[in-house]
């Protein structure tokens, strides 16, 4: 077998085989050319880490020979025992995910923290798992079944590998092909149409809950509502999803308050890889004082929504990174900052008492940084470097 793909899934896929005694080669992702074709000799299946996209060399010539190929999440599926929850969606994935955890005292895996093949002979076989799964990760599942799938929204994301909304909307749905009327789909309200068989659950925000979420924002009682249909179709008491809902703490790098100086709070969102996630951040501060950073790498998306959401509490734009030249033309007035550093410095040295610096890119990281988690690091570090 080959795995293509050398971080956290890759190795975990691979470890997870060669536990079995399967031989396995293993490729790194930016491998590709005529003779690197050659590791798909005597390889059975191809397990592609989700950073892999589908038109790689390796991959297209796997599927010309006929060679399945799989995503590290269907393997996990596959060599796991375990029931799934199965949470996707352009936003919210993480806390979502994170919160059903918390409730259930399920361990979470898949697009953030552990991959699912890490999961593999460390839990025991009846536990409840739950899986956060991006549509990089669905893109190549074939018999995935989580006996709950979340959706939690739809919104234009990723559209550089995608190719257009319609493929990415056709790898979130994938989640649900699978199951059967001895499972549940849980979807947000009037969402149509939901292939597969499963009970339909639905949730909106306005649900009534058995207790008011411990996290802000509007996006954050959606969230909550996600999290509480798809535990009571777990099989979880409403005692349980209460205390759940007071006492989650969120996760990082999303609307994460790491500090305050002179009496500025500072948030680092570093999370908000899309412009839906950073209008959400936005509507969580709408009634306070703000100063926005933006920016990082291209994604395909359009800021003018953006633009128009900018309330008179944004007190200043501070554009960052490789899209800084779009914001900047889509957004009036944007301070450029060109790096994160620069932004923070000069963000920090006008905010006035009672103001919230709020790092919510609206853009990918991968710029300037490794990823959205190394960029939310730096700026905590540099929050905490600022003068008390």
């Amino acid at each position: 077998m080959l795995v293509l793909g050398l971080a956290r899934s890759g190795l975990a896929a691979a470890a997870a085989l060669e536990r079995r005694d399967v031989e396995v080669a293993r490729a790194d992702r930016e491998l590709g050319n005529e003779g690197d074709l050659g590791l798909l000799d005597g390889a059975g299946l191809l397990v592609k880490s989700p950073g892999v996209p589908g038109e790689a060399p390796l991959v297209s010539a796997a599927r010309e020979r006929g060679i399945p190929v799989w995503s590290e999440v269907e393997l996990g599926y596959r060599l796991l025992p375990n029931p799934l929850i199965g949470v996707t969606g352009t936003n919210g994935k993480t806390t979502t995910a994170e919160w059903l955890g918390f409730i259930l005292a399920a361990p979470v895996a898949g697009n953030v923290g552990r991959a699912l093949c890490e999961l593999d002979g460390a839990v025991e076989p009846q536990q409840l798992v739950v899986c956060e799964l991006s549509s990089f990760q669905l893109e190549d599942v074939h018999q995935f079944r989580p006996h709950v799938a979340v959706l939690l929204n739809l919104e234009p994301d990723h559209l550089d590998r995608h190719g257009s909304l319609e493929a990415y909307r056709d790898a979130k749905l994938s989640i649900f092909e699978n199951q059967t009327s001895e499972d549940a789909a849980v979807v947000p309200s009037g969402f149509d149409p939901v292939p597969g068989d499963a009970a339909r659950a639905e949730f909106s925000g306005d649900d009534p809950l058995p207790a008011e979420p411990s996290l802000r924002g509007v996006h954050n009682r959606e969230n909550a509502a996600a999290a509480t249909a798809a535990a009571r179709a777990a099989g979880a008491t409403d005692e349980q999803i209460a205390q759940g809902l007071r006492e989650f703490q969120g996760v990082p790098h999303r609307l994460e308050l790491v500090g305050e100086r002179g009496g500025v709070r500072y948030v680092n969102d570093s999370k908000a890889t899309n412009v839906a996630a950073a209008l959400r951040a936005l509507a969580a501060y709408e009634d306070e004082p703000v100063r926005l950073i933006l920016g990082g790498s291209r994604k395909g998306e359009d800021f003018a929504p953006l633009a128009a959401a900018l309330g008179p509490n944004v007190r200043a734009v501070y554009v960052i990174g490789e899209t800084a030249d779009e914001l900047a033309r889509a957004i009036p007035d944007t301070i450029r900052a060109g790096d994160l550093a620069t932004a923070v410095e000069r963000a920090a040295a006008a905010a006035q008492l009672g103001e919230v610096v709020l790092l919510s890119p609206a853009c990918a990281s991968y710029d300037q940084f490794r990823d959205f988690e190394e960029r939310g690091e730096e700026f905590k570090r540099l929050v905490a470097n600022l003068p008390m």
